[in-house]
């Protein structure tokens, strides 16, 4: 059965999914098509792996654990729409081709996989279904409060919490909840790719101030895009959503950046 298939390699710490159709039901869900490149990351004994191939994908499944990962290849030996790769989800080299995720991330590990996939908007990632501790997805999705990193991906892609997935899905079950986070790249982006650093440079000097945006920024231009964008004149960091976010930036950012027009120093990874 596939539970028991699932508990056989599963890497400490991790939780897999118990059924095959619910699987299934994700890559469907995510519309995922015929010849799509598609991560697996975490991919544990295969089940989201198997899904995608049978949907069509051509499929990278990422595994760390010796044990899990011995059990993919014997398992995907012989299917040319899989490659199975021994690496860490958190450091794997990513594609250079547009490409999309429908994973069942590690839960320890979460937050660095979606750093990775969602902060640097060079990235060519399409579309991201992941599987992540309830928590987790609910605090990035959140319209208020709203973090750093939420409103730093925002300006990149659409966030939203799709789903719940209950402990019973999993086996062995994990302490709390999990959620389907879905991240679509904005065909439109609210922030110029180019200049990602200076935009999170702004949101990292705004969310660790912790006071008052009129404060922290000139108080005529704060006061000038709260009446423009409809959001309090006082407003703390944490107020804002990434669109009001990308056009008080937009207000911000130094005119000489804006005739400049290249890309700025290499953006810090810090976030919070």
């Amino acid at each position: 059965m596939a539970g028991h298939a699932a508990r056989s390699v599963r890497p400490p710490g991790r939780h897999a999914l118990r059924s095959r159709a619910f699987a299934e039901q994700l890559v469907r869900d995510a519309g995922v098509e015929p010849g799509a490149l598609v991560l697996d990351l975490g991919a544990g004994a295969g089940m989201l792996t198997r899904a995608l191939a049978r949907a069509g994908a051509r499929v990278v499944a990422v595994e760390l654990d010796a044990a899990a990962l011995a059990a993919l290849r014997r398992r995907f030996a012989g299917e040319r729409r899989v490659e199975v790769r021994s690496a860490d989800a958190t450091s794997v080299p990513l594609p250079r081709e547009p490409f999309s995720v429908v994973s069942n991330l590690p839960f320890a590990a979460g937050t660095a996989i979606l750093r990775r996939l969602l902060g640097d908007p060079r990235v060519p990632l399409i579309q991201l279904d992941a599987i992540v501790e309830w928590g987790l997805a609910e605090k990035r999705t959140a319209v208020w409060p709203s973090t750093l990193l939420g409103c730093t991906w925002g300006a990149w892609f659409e966030l939203s919490l799709v789903r719940r997935v209950p402990r019973a899905c999993f086996a062995p079950p994990p302490a709390v909840d999990a959620a389907l986070l879905r991240a679509v790249r904005r065909q439109e982006p609210l922030v110029p790719p180019s200049e990602a650093p200076d935009f999170e440079a702004l949101l990292r000097r705004s969310f660790s101030a912790q006071a008052p945006l009129d404060r922290v920024l000139s108080r005529r231009l704060v006061h000038g895009v709260a009446l423009e964008q409809g959001f309090a004149p006082h407003a703390r960091a944490r107020d804002l959503d990434a669109r009001q976010w990308a056009a008080l930036y937009a207000a911000v950012r130094p005119a000489s950046f804006r005739r400049r027009g290249s890309a700025p120093s290499r953006r810090s990874s810090a976030g919070r």
